[in-house]
């Protein structure tokens, strides 16, 4: 007969909810059979939702309109343990909940930053209330990367970022935070430790970003995050030298421990783990495995960039396993699900 100490009994009950640690994606306009078992088997932190399927290069994803979202917002929030719900709703390219399927207007952050002081307000006001009420808790955004090169393909080109200007930057995130607060909408500040100077697409490549990083980029994050409502922050896979000269942020103890020690309470996130960077250099499992150990609250496998689906039990079991055997500290787990648990609670009633 083998006997299992206390601590080994804890850390077997807290692989049992490891799934608190992920936001996963899915293809399709219903709760897939598999996310449902991966529910009732893991936990579920939360689920993304795309509307363009990288899978069949057509709008034919997870959303087609208002009151079909609605309804599978309410079917995701019945799953076991409650997942939020999370989307890209930054305005202009990067929105999933569009015009032509008939939700609110949103312009890119570029153009959003041109706009008076209330007509931003109505804009916010409008898409956080829909939100709000199709039963979408997160939006990953704003976006607060300084546009510090404009021909950046991933920022600067698609207007993503607000403006050259870093005070113009923080005015808005505090605008689009205040408004968030008065309809219950949770934002995540994007992308730490702040990607508008990057040369190259994360979704293909790794972005060292070591000689344009500027120190009030990163000072942003530390300031804006605990305003923001739902306090979290989406970490990119960018490399920073100084910081660690190997692993991207997802995967530093480095980085993501200068993170903490600014932002102890923040929920970290990370960028959507099946990006070409990752994928080139670990895979989606070894990653997930690294990210956590590393010292992030809850990874992102959107299944949208490539199809997954059917390995995710895998990873979440591998990443129970790393528990169990003590390559994941259990007090650092226990940290970051009661993390996503707060947010649980103050984002779901």
């Amino acid at each position: 007969m083998i006997y299992q100490t206390g601590r080994t009994r804890n850390a077997i009950r807290k692989a049992m909810r490891i799934g608190e640690l992920f936001i996963l994606g899915f293809f399709g306009k219903t709760v897939p059979d598999w996310l449902n078992q991966f529910a009732a088997r893991y936990g579920l932190g939360g689920v993304i939702l795309f509307d363009y399927s990288c899978r069949t290069q057509q709008y034919d994803n997870n959303i087609c309109s208002p009151e079909q979202v609605q309804r599978l917002c309410t079917e995701i929030s019945a799953l076991p343990s409650g997942p939020m719900v999370f989307i890209d709703q930054e305005g202009g390219l990067v929105r999933r909940l569009k015009e032509g399927r008939g939700f609110a207007p949103l312009p890119s952050a570029k153009e959003f930053n041109h706009l008076a002081p209330d007509h931003k307000r109505a804009l916010l006001t409008a898409s956080f209330a829909e939100m709000r009420r199709l039963g979408i808790h997160y939006d990953f955004a704003p976006v607060i990367d300084v546009d510090y090169n404009p021909d950046n393909p991933n920022i600067g080109k698609i207007k993503r970022s607000y403006s050259a200007d870093i005070t113009e930057v923080e005015a808005n995130a505090l605008l689009a935070s205040e408004v968030a607060r008065a309809q219950r909408v949770g934002l995540c500040l994007k992308h730490f430790p702040g990607i508008g100077g990057a040369m190259v697409d994360s979704h293909q490549e790794f972005m060292d970003i070591s000689d344009t990083l500027r120190p009030e980029q990163e000072e942003l994050f530390y300031s804006l995050a605990s305003k923001m409502f739902g306090d979290a922050v989406l970490v990119s896979h960018a490399i920073v030298r100084q910081w660690d000269r190997e692993c991207p942020m997802t995967l530093s103890a480095a980085g993501l421990g200068r993170l903490r020690k600014r932002l102890p309470d923040t929920l970290l996130i990370t960028d959507d783990m099946q990006m070409q960077g990752l994928q080139k250099a670990l895979g989606t499992k070894e990653a997930s495995l690294q990210s956590l150990k590393a010292g992030m609250d809850m990874l992102c496998i959107g299944n949208n960039l490539f199809d997954q689906e059917q390995e995710m039990a895998a990873i979440a079991e591998y990443i129970g396993e790393s528990l169990r055997d003590g390559i994941l500290s259990a007090s650092a787990i226990e940290q970051s699900i009661a993390r996503v648990r707060k947010r649980k609670a103050l984002l779901t009633a």
